[in-house]
């Protein structure tokens, strides 16, 4: 079979279509014909040497988060799925033997880790982790779903996001930030969301954004905020100086979602006003396949529809990587082997 591999370190030209051999289930496991692959920042840090988890050693590499395809065959032992079946991965891979994967919710499992493998024709998966797709719902658009509307999905449900709640989202125009505002706007809440792009702002206001905040200077962003009004929860994608940021717009007793370091992986806050203003900071990794089963629920209930940015054939994943690094986009960008 034909896979999009990392064969270099180096970022989008490090993207090499290679023949790899195709995968054949083992116990408990589904071979999904992929029809698309959507692509996330996480696989853009391991293309550019930047993630912990992959290294020169373990080239050529298949990263690929998001799939979505139709079963070919199916491993001894598995009875949820068939051959023919149109399916979206949930990619969390969980040990099912930690206290954490006993109690739940899975994502705290202390073992948790990603799927890799989607940049291919083929893809070798846990058949328990296949979600099924309606006939009524795209591919592509189920391949949009799991990394960055589930995150976002998880994140609205960590800050109690309720009808009515005004949610700031830094950097809106991002994969988790754009989910965020189609959920918060099926939920019944209010978005108030920055980027340094007019273009892409009037794009999502199209979208559900209530208040577009254009620019990246944190003070200007602030000031901004506080004259629209008190802030109850934050979807934190960026971290770096935009932690600080969200607490200085949360109301007392409001709670913020970090899930990302897009923008620096350390920040500092002040410490008074977390604990005077009741403040909450509360890590977020991905979602449950609750969460992503609930989400597919959605969009086939017509709630939102995914925004996909653009299509890309397994050929050109480097130039779908090249877009993402350059920010060119709002939305997803899907392959489609």
């Amino acid at each position: 079979m034909r896979t999009a591999a990392f064969t270099d370190l180096t970022g989008p030209d490090g993207v090499s279509i290679i023949e790899q051999s195709t995968p054949e289930p083992e116990r408990g496991e589904a071979t999904v014909a992929v029809e698309a692959a959507a692509i996330n920042r996480h696989d853009l840090w391991i293309l550019d040497g930047d993630s912990a988890m992959v290294d020169a050693d373990d080239l050529p590499f298949v990263s690929g988060l998001d799939v979505a395809g139709t079963v070919e065959t199916v491993g001894e032992g598995v009875t949820g799925v068939a051959p023919g079946d149109r399916v979206v991965l949930c990619p969390n891979e969980t040990c099912g033997t930690c206290r954490y994967c006993r109690e739940g919710p899975e994502n705290l499992c202390e073992n948790f880790a990603l799927f890799h493998g989607g940049l291919a024709e083929t893809a070798r998966v846990r058949a328990d982790r296949l979600v099924a797709v309606p006939d009524d719902l795209g591919l592509v658009e189920a391949a949009a779903l799991p990394t960055a509307y589930m995150t976002a999905y998880h994140m609205l449900r960590r800050i109690d996001a309720d009808p009515g709640d005004h949610i700031f989202v830094p950097g809106v125009t991002g994969g988790v930030g754009v989910a965020g505002v189609q959920l918060a706007d099926a939920l019944g809440a209010h978005t108030v969301g920055t980027s340094s792009s007019r273009s892409k702002l009037d794009r999502v206001e199209s979208l559900g954004l209530d208040h577009a905040i254009e620019g990246t200077d944190p003070e200007g962003i602030r000031e901004a905020v506080e004259a629209i009004g008190p802030v109850d929860g934050v979807l934190n994608h960026l971290g770096g100086e935009y932690t600080q940021l969200g607490f200085d717009v949360l109301r007392r007793g409001g709670r913020m979602a970090v899930c990302g370091r897009t923008a620096g992986g350390r920040s500092e806050i002040d410490i008074p006003d977390l604990f005077l203003g009741h403040k909450r900071v509360i890590g977020s990794t991905m979602g449950t396949q609750g969460d992503l089963e609930r989400i597919v629920d959605l969009v086939v209930e017509g709630a939102f529809t995914p925004e996909i940015a653009a299509t890309y054939p397994l050929d050109e994943t480097g130039a779908a990587f090249a877009a993402m690094q350059n920010r060119e986009r709002v939305g997803k960008l899907v392959v489609t082997p």
